[in-house]
């Protein structure tokens, strides 16, 4: 990043190679919308290019994660101004992915309904979770990243680990 913020923009598509599955996943998981996470990414990589000139250093994951972060809530206010709109891309791709066994079957509804669990979380306990679980960033990281301390970090993990515990439950046990 630092050849970026001095002319080399070249190396942003090494960035992107490096880090676009893994922002593309904090994203999706944020939103659980395939599009509009596509779009956010790019979004992501444009504020990258946009604001190489505040990168002063360290550690670039963290900078790049805040960006990603801030992307993410601009997205969220538009899109409670704009009403909820669906996306089917998911379901599409289950429609075609034709008869899978009994096992895959099962598997599939449990992620399905983590999914749902996760969603129904609040915004900053989904969060705290995708990046220390599914991103695997450590909690030093996750400090920088929402500017708080890292016992604060600590203290959110294991309540949003709590509440999911709680939703996955009251999901589960009104489905089966």
């Amino acid at each position: 990043m630092l050849r970026v913020k001095n002319g080399d923009l070249d190396k942003m598509a090494l960035l992107f190679k490096r880090h676009h599955s893994a922002l593309f996943g904090f994203l999706y998981r944020m939103t659980n919308q395939r599009e509009a996470s596509e779009d956010m990414l790019q979004n992501v990589f444009y504020r990258m290019l946009k604001s190489r000139h505040t990168f002063i250093g360290g550690s670039f994951k963290t900078w790049m994660y805040h960006l990603a972060r801030n992307v993410c809530k601009d997205y969220m206010k538009k899109k409670k101004r704009e009403g909820y709109h669906h996306d089917l891309s998911d379901f599409e791709e289950r429609i075609r992915g034709g008869y899978p066994s009994d096992e895959r079957i099962e598997q599939k509804q449990e992620l399905e309904i983590l999914q749902n669990a996760l969603s129904k979380l609040s915004a900053e306990n989904r969060e705290v979770l995708v990046l220390s679980r599914f991103q695997g960033m450590k909690y030093h990281e996750i400090a920088q990243i929402m500017s708080i301390t890292e016992g604060a970090v600590k203290v959110r993990i294991h309540r949003a680990i709590d509440h999911l515990k709680n939703m996955y439950i009251k999901i589960e046990s009104n489905e089966m």
